[in-house]
């Protein structure tokens, strides 16, 4: 397998990693409350940890949602996190011109799932030459993520992740199909499963998402149980309050155990 190095994070080498933050940047003073919140919980636990947070969410449902601070500021925020709690961080991209600022501060780059068909972004991430993160569309066949990969790989980078995030399953709903993780290891790259998107119910309510919390903890015991090589969670302290897949977010309270368990469970399979 390429597994991927970022500095003492191995992903792809048996030890499960954890990528954990709040869905979008709501504030600077919430994303740094976050990320020292899950760096504390991710070292007592002693699991590897890589801090995800958007600086700007473009697909969301409504003209009226909130995206993010933006990518300048978003960034800058990031950049703080990374120098100041020495956590590896990651944030998604929407359009190919932001491959090349996001890779000045981030770890690896992260192409959304809507996204992963469109070459031009593909290609700019994978000119960084820093590790790509892609997400499986929630429209794709597991095998038809070869196509994206190759796509990266064009630019000389081998170092790409492929995430699995649900299948459509009918209007505002996604489930997953645990097959999923193993054909996307078929490719040789690290395989992570991002848990939480795979509870969304995409638009269900109407002018946002919809999500079922309730079944994280099941979900992500039965993918570290089937195989995976990293575990992609949306946390926040009041997901009640969260202003972007709220319904959708692991309650920070509830981290601390679920990684213990995922972590016995993957122990037991090595």
């Amino acid at each position: 397998m390429d597994a991927i190095h970022i500095g003492d994070i191995s992903i792809g080498t048996g030890k499960l990693v954890l990528i954990a933050g709040p869905c979008v940047i709501e504030s600077e003073e919430h994303a740094r409350f976050m990320a020292e919140r899950l760096a504390g919980i991710a070292g007592r636990v002693n699991m590897p940890f890589i801090f995800k947070a958007s600086f700007d969410k473009a697909n969301r449902s409504s003209i009226d949602s909130y995206r993010g601070p933006g990518i300048v500021k978003g960034l800058d925020i990031l950049s703080g996190i990374k120098k100041d709690f020495k956590v590896a961080v990651t944030t998604d991209i929407h359009e190919p011109g932001q491959a090349k600022p996001a890779a000045q501060v981030v770890d690896i780059i992260q192409i959304p799932a809507f996204l992963c068909r469109q070459t031009d972004i593909l290609v700019a991430s994978g000119e960084t030459g820093i590790p790509v993160n892609v997400k499986k569309g929630q429209f794709m066949a597991p095998w038809d993520m070869a196509n994206a990969v190759k796509k990266i790989e064009s630019t000389g980078n081998k170092r790409i992740l492929i995430t699995e995030r649900g299948v459509s399953f009918g209007y505002n709903n996604l489930v997953c199909d645990f097959r999923s993780l193993g054909l996307l290891r078929s490719f040789n790259k690290p395989v992570v499963f991002d848990v939480t998107h795979s509870l969304q119910l995409p638009g269900g309510k109407g002018d946002s998402s919809g999500g079922n919390r309730e079944f994280i903890a099941p979900l992500a015991r039965a993918g570290v149980a089937f195989g995976t090589d990293a575990v992609f969670l949306e946390v926040h302290d009041r997901p009640e309050q969260a202003l972007s897949d709220g319904p959708n977010c692991l309650p920070l309270a509830g981290l601390e155990p679920l990684l213990r368990q995922l972590l016995e469970i993957n122990a037991v399979l090595k």
